[in-house]
């Protein structure tokens, strides 16, 4: 018996298929689309009491039931996130993004239903926060504190989130065919399978020069031959031993390990460009952005620029104007401040 509906089905194939969604992606939304149905049975009685929340079965969820759908069990289903499960505002806004297309779909797609009840769901309120990253002199710890027997790859890898600013996953996911140090650039595969061009800097074609003059060749196997990055085992190099290296290299910069991941580095990367002058728009094509205002989280200025910015105004050294009257005051020229004495 499977365990989706056939329209949670057709519409996951929709994704992966016609949209280009990853199959991360996918399986995300699928997820999300169940934890959703086993609410709506609970929400509904359509289940026993008795049965677990993780046991409840959805296959049997048709259309007829989501026509009857409304905003209340939305509201509801949200709730039950936010008070049950704990689920920050981002996650809970990633299942309002997943109903919300799951929905349309069948709508526009399947036409099985009339209207689209979640049409006018918002998304939840997540509160901005300043992006984590490194400072300039802090980066240079870590690159400092690269060391060890995979030195020239973990070199090369921090080497090119530090610059490039490019994901995890697109690291991990770099290729030799796509890899030209004599033009300087590598295409990757970015989020929703989207190929882009990423350019390489001095720092990156020295270091990824460095490393493959020591990367292995023997006993590599398959598609493996192809990755740039290798672990020990001699297999593409996967995220979690990326982090874990990361995270050996932090310790040894005395930097916070529970602060600072590889993704972390993608914001240094940025707001080390923008702070050196790169603009938003140039930004945003560096860093794979779709919109603009994904990039603008990135674009915050630290202390020290601001306060740089305030006394830059024209206005910074001006002192405040002594009105001349019956006190004998010395008045004080045009600008502001007052007259030298003679004593100076």
């Amino acid at each position: 018996m499977q365990e989706y509906p056939d329209h949670v089905q057709s519409f996951l194939t929709y994704l992966e298929t016609i949209r280009g969604k990853s199959p991360r992606t996918v399986d995300e939304y699928a997820l999300d689309l169940r934890m959703f149905l086993r609410f709506l049975k609970r929400h509904r009685g359509l289940t026993d009491k008795s049965t677990s929340f993780d046991e409840i079965s959805i296959h049997d969820i048709g259309v007829d039931t989501l026509k009857t759908v409304t905003m209340n069990d939305f509201y509801a289903f949200l709730n039950y996130l936010a008070r049950e499960k704990g689920d920050t505002a981002a996650t809970r806004a990633r299942k309002v993004s997943c109903l919300r297309s799951y929905f349309k779909y069948l709508t526009n797609n399947l036409h099985v239903l009339t209207h689209n009840p979640a049409e006018f769901l918002e998304v939840p309120k997540n509160p901005s926060r300043l992006p984590i990253y490194l400072s300039l002199d802090e980066s240079m710890r870590l690159l400092d504190a690269v060391e060890g027997e995979y030195a020239a790859r973990d070199y090369a890898i921090l080497t090119i989130f530090l610059n490039c600013g490019i994901r995890l996953s697109e690291l991990c996911g770099m290729n030799l065919s796509r890899l030209n140090l004599s033009q300087r650039v590598v295409r990757i595969v970015g989020k929703g399978n989207k190929e882009r061009l990423v350019h390489l800097n001095d720092a990156c074609v020295e270091a990824l020069t460095a490393y493959l003059a020591t990367r292995p060749t023997e006993g590599v196997r398959g598609e493996d031959r192809d990755a740039v990055f290798l672990s020990r085992q001699r297999r593409r190099i996967s995220g979690r031993t990326v982090e874990l290296m990361m995270k050996k290299t932090l310790e040894r910069a005395g930097l916070d390990t529970e602060l600072y991941t590889p993704h972390k580095l993608r914001h240094t990367a940025a707001t080390l460009m923008f702070t050196s002058g790169v603009d938003v728009r140039t930004l945003k094509e560096v860093l794979g952005h779709e919109q603009l205002n994904t990039t603008q989280i990135y674009t915050h200025v630290g202390d020290q620029q601001l306060r740089e910015a305030t006394q830059r105004n024209p206005l910074a050294d001006v002192k405040r104007r002594k009105k001349a009257g019956k006190t004998g005051e010395k008045e004080e020229d045009s600008a502001g401040i007052a007259a030298e004495s003679s004593e100076d």
